[in-house]
């Protein structure tokens, strides 16, 4: 039992309370401690022998600890199983489903006997689940839709999730292995796929058998795969299938370069080298003529003996990189350190987990020079968005806090919902009080192309809007949910980011990488500007930036196409020219 799974069953215990018609204040308290559990640092069930421990743990009282307790002990919570006993089977498999809330699925078990996304899926083919009350044809074809794109997404993993594993496998293998080198991700992850099949992890050893049984024979490991003296593939605990090769060091720059792929890149660096009279695989590269085999210790030593400078592995996606090297046009690709600034943030003024000192706190420490503190503005009811009168006192906020952080320029911002017909939840008295506006869509996601398309342009026209975040709303699957993409012409959207001065966001969320690499290389391309924003909720999630360049740096982003990689001062500047002439400043 992990602090995930605790987090489940909590959030299923508030569900179920409030489908039983329980006081607000106590489905509240399941799904704050659900919250916690899912975001806490400790593992909860380390210390569940502790109640006094678990009870300084802020927003954990006595009943809750006492819970935490027996699931840590037991795997089993007899008053979370009593209550799923009062409602039909399959109702909380239901509720993981897009779009489908409480008193929806509830009818649908009770009425139709639908207990499982197969028989969802049969009810709404055959015509059946759109009769129920306020569901209709629309919003049943919708589910569908999002049913089979969880299907598609099922047996893949965010980048968010995948990454972080893959860098503590290499860090636990460096501090077993002094003596093993090179020890380096590989595959899609490398590459920065926003979701990834399995993991590749390469390194070189004299030892290469020794590594490989110690790497199946690790604690998190459900499953051996394969184990031989010199590759091991192992499915860890959360399903993530993991290969580990070991080669040895003369040869590491051919194989990594094969093992990062991507497929068409590999073939047509193998074609250039055919070109040359050599043949490339995993060991380096073969003279046809004479069998001499040539070993590389680094790709930019493959590269360079096929004539190419090194190519990026963000950017070995067949989208004409190797034309571009051979031409000697490569990018500059912006890499974290070229950020200044954060422009998306939330603090506990809305939903976020923290109070802004927290994340001044953390920003700083990452070196940020600047950052705009964007909670959600009055539309966002769930996520206790700003009346006009607390964003006020927001502001003032604000300018107490500079005068405590002398040391980062904080900006006064908000994120504004877009409504359904293009308007934004405040006026524009109090917008020009802002320093920073992320207007986005949050609600009406279901709007036809068009009327999509003239929402978001409307709202990108406003002057006070600085930049249009996560545009196309979308959710990775985290294996419980994912939300497709919105219905919106994107061609028409980056188009006119340049006409109206306004910014597009790439969101850093590991949840959302919106825009995603397809979209920024297009905007790019038609002369959008862009934000690499966090949109962090707590501190912890600050450091996701690096989602948002690798994203930027796939998109083929250099730093002049990102406006928070300048300088406080001229990113000051370029807030304060009129919205216009914003895009014309950037070329001086």
């Amino acid at each position: 039992m992990d602090n995930a799974q605790i987090s489940r069953v909590f959030s299923d215990i508030a569900t179920l309370l409030q489908l039983e018609g329980e006081p607000i204040f106590k489905t509240r308290a399941y799904s704050r401690a659900a919250e916690i559990a899912a975001n806490h640092p400790v593992d909860l069930v380390s210390i569940a022998s502790d109640l006094d421990a678990l009870k300084e743990i802020p927003g954990i009282g006595n009943a809750i600890s006492l819970k935490i307790q027996e699931l840590a002990e037991t795997d089993h919570l007899q008053f979370y199983e009593d209550l799923q006993g009062r409602f039909p089977a399959g109702l909380l498999t239901l509720l993981e489903v897009p779009g489908i809330g409480p008193k929806t699925a509830l009818r649908a078990s009770e009425d139709l006997g639908i207990f499982s996304v197969e028989t969802l899926e049969r009810s709404i083919e055959a015509g059946e689940f759109e009769k129920l009350p306020r569901v209709g044809k629309k919003n049943a074809e919708n589910i569908l839709r999002h049913i089979r794109s969880q299907r598609r997404q099922s047996d893949r993993h965010m980048l968010g999730m995948a990454l972080p594993i893959a860098d503590r496998l290499c860090e636990t293998l460096r501090r077993a292995f002094p003596s093993a080198s090179n020890i380096s991700i590989a595959g899609s992850t490398r590459r920065g796929v926003e979701t990834v099949g399995d993991l590749d992890i390469l390194c070189t050893s004299d030892s290469p058998s020794e590594i490989t049984h110690w790497f199946a024979s690790m604690d998190e490991v459900t499953d051996i795969l394969g184990q031989g003296d010199t590759k091991a593939s192992v499915v860890l605990r959360n399903g993530l299938q993991v290969d580990l090769r070991v080669a040895p060091a003369e040869s590491f720059g051919a194989l990594l370069l094969y093992f990062s792929g991507s497929k068409q890149h590999g073939i047509n660096l193998r074609s250039r080298a055919q070109s040359m009279g050599l043949s490339l695989n995993e060991y380096g590269l073969t003279n046809v003529e004479s069998g001499q085999l040539e070993s590389f210790l680094t790709e930019a030593a493959v590269y360079e003996r096929l004539g190419l400078p090194y190519i990026p592995p963000e950017m070995r996606e067949d989208r004409g990189e190797i034309q571009l090297a051979d031409a000697g046009e490569l990018p500059t690709l912006i890499e974290v350190g070229d950020i200044r600034g954060d422009l998306h943030v939330h603090s506990n003024w809305s939903d976020g987990r923290t109070p802004i000192e927290e994340m001044l706190v953390e920003a700083q420490n990452l070196g940020r020079g600047y950052i705009a503190i964007t909670d959600h503005s009055s539309g966002r009811g769930v996520a206790n968005g700003l009346s006009d009168e607390r964003l006020i006192l927001h502001n003032e906020e604000i300018d107490r806090l500079q005068a405590e952080f002398p040391d980062i320029r904080i900006l006064k911002g908000s994120e504004v919902d877009i409504r359904s017909n293009g308007s934004l939840d405040y006026d524009e008295e109090i917008l020009s009080t802002l320093d920073i506006v992320i207007a986005s869509v949050h609600s009406a996601m279901s709007q036809e192309r068009s009327v999509m398309t003239e929402r978001v342009l409307t709202a990108m026209n406003n002057p006070h809007v600085t930049a249009i975040g996560h545009l196309t709303t979308r959710l990775l699957f985290d294996g419980i949910r994912s939300r497709d993409p919105i219905d919106i012409d994107t061609e028409v959207i980056f188009a006119a980011a340049s006409e109206t001065g306004t910014l597009m966001e790439i969101n850093s969320s590991t949840k959302r990488l919106d825009l995603k690499d397809t979209h920024i290389f297009r905007a790019r391309q038609l002369g959008a500007k862009f934000l690499i924003n966090t949109d962090a909720h707590r501190p912890s999630g600050l450091p996701d930036m690096r989602f948002g360049v690798t994203m930027a740096r796939r998109g083929w982003c250099e730093t002049h196409h990102v406006v928070n990689t300048l300088p406080v001062d001229q990113f000051v500047r370029f807030i304060e020219t009129p919205k216009k002439q914003r895009y014309a400043l950037l070329e001086e």
